[in-house]
């Protein structure tokens, strides 16, 4: 095309009428958001100079979304990347104006986690949490639910029933995953030790199951030792690490 692209030369690129067009330009009558998307990504692709304000009509009639996040351990790099990655896929998703609420609590303990998340729920229109799978988790959930607000668990599942999906890994496979790369890299049958952080996160529970049952089914001579918790943190690994290698010095995998 010549010169400066024009009305003509967006409705030409995006397939529509010059009419319609104009229409979401000046925010005038409804346009369907599909339609209006068309005229926008037509807008920005030919280098049409009024792009920017079409895409402003364009948030101005998409619905207003806030989601909340209840993440913990403030300071790991994991859980700040996916902090970001949350605010960024809100921030970027087309049928909607999403605002993302992100916050942190600071222990893990089954009470501060679901103080949190009922404070965070009472100010957004949906929930996603990571949280143990305690009974008070299950209420708050419920509570969340009676209210409007759907709730959905991370990376480890809880509140079977009323949270309304799961977003993770496949944890009893991960764990069968875990135990025959061990077995692969031990070759000849030992013991084996299994760390878990606790008994209250479910994806860690299923794990462990998984681990123990590829174990059973496939290598049954091997020993794998009783379940040794570590609460997530580096000290008491490490100490509970140098006690398990004085008491089994033929420790052949963990």
């Amino acid at each position: 095309m010549a010169g400066r692209p024009t009305i003509i030369d967006v409705a030409k690129e995006a397939g529509v009428s010059a009419a319609t067009v104009d229409r979401v330009l000046n925010g005038r009558q409804n346009v369907r958001t599909d339609t209006a998307k068309l005229v926008y990504e037509a807008a920005s692709r030919i280098g049409y100079h009024a792009s920017r304000l079409i895409e402003q009509r364009l948030s101005e009639t998409l619905p207003k979304f806030r989601f909340g996040f209840v993440l913990t351990k403030p300071n790991q790099a994991f859980y700040q990347s996916m902090a970001r990655h949350l605010e960024q896929a809100v921030n970027a998703a087309p049928s909607i104006r999403g605002e993302a609420l992100v916050e942190f609590c600071a222990t893990q303990t089954h009470r501060d986690i679901v103080q949190m998340m009922r404070d965070v729920g009472a100010k957004v229109d949906a929930l996603a949490a990571v949280a143990v799978n305690h009974q008070y988790t299950t209420a708050a959930v419920t509570d969340l639910k009676a209210a409007g607000v759907p709730t959905i668990s991370l990376l480890s599942d809880y509140a079977q029933g009323e949270r309304a999906a799961y977003i993770g890994l496949n944890n009893l496979k991960m764990g069968r995953v875990a135990a025959s790369m061990l077995a692969t890299a031990i070759h000849a049958p030992g013991k084996v030790a299994v760390f878990v952080g606790g008994h209250r996160w479910h994806g860690h529970e299923l794990r462990e199951t998984g681990f123990r049952s590829y174990f059973r089914e496939h290598h049954p001579l091997f020993t794998v030792l009783d379940t040794l918790v570590k609460l997530e943190t580096r000290q008491l690994t490490h100490e509970a690490t140098l006690d398990l290698l004085e008491r089994h010095p033929d420790l052949s995998g963990m």
